[in-house]
């Protein structure tokens, strides 16, 4: 499945590449992180707990940054495995400036085989979706904090995590199909 999109970010385009572009904060925008470990400059790794209707799945995944254009393009590559479930990620954003603030417009391509992908893509497709926003809101947030202008990160754009949600309980996820395939 294939999710894009375009955010408008009221910060300089090297603030928002270097959050995207920093395995750590990347690792604390993303739900359901248990634990993190930077291997090298281009390959980290991630035990995330992956919220799935009712319950949740553990996956190991690898990511590896395959492009890296500063301060306008990169892309990434993940590799996820957990029990029923294999998972490919092929990502990208591009980053452009756009009236003293940045504009990135992202896609990414999600596959997933095995158990999970049985549950159909009506089911999946919301979870990926409101994962996607999460992790778009909780950059929104870290890059305005990160200008040390924490107060200009916007009241809704908090991540579930950040409003003491658990990224695995219902609360922390809509229904909306839509999701982040809008522009935000």
């Amino acid at each position: 499945m294939r999710v894009e999109g375009t955010k408008r970010y009221e910060a300089p385009r090297e603030r928002v590449w270097e959050v995207l572009n920093d395995p750590a904060e990347m690792a604390g925008l993303m739900p359901g992180v248990e634990s993190f470990e930077i291997v090298d400059d281009t390959h980290w790794k991630a035990k995330v707990k992956v919220p799935l209707g009712l319950g949740s799945m553990k996956m190991s995944i690898d990511f590896e940054k395959t492009e890296s254009r500063p301060p306008e393009h990169a892309s990434l590559h993940a590799k996820g495995k957990g029990v029923g479930a294999i998972m490919s990620m092929e990502t990208q954003f591009d980053l452009g400036e756009q009236g003293g603030g940045t504009e990135m417009r992202w896609q990414a391509d999600v596959r997933i085989l095995g158990q999970v992908a049985s549950m159909g893509q009506r089911v999946v497709q919301p979870i990926v979706n409101q994962q996607v926003e999460q992790v778009l809101n909780a950059l929104d947030a870290r890059v305005a904090a990160k200008g040390g202008d924490a107060a200009a990160a916007p009241e809704t754009g908090a991540s579930a995590a950040e409003e003491g949600i658990h990224p695995g309980s219902p609360e922390a996820y809509s229904d909306d199909p839509k999701g982040p395939t809008h522009s935000a």
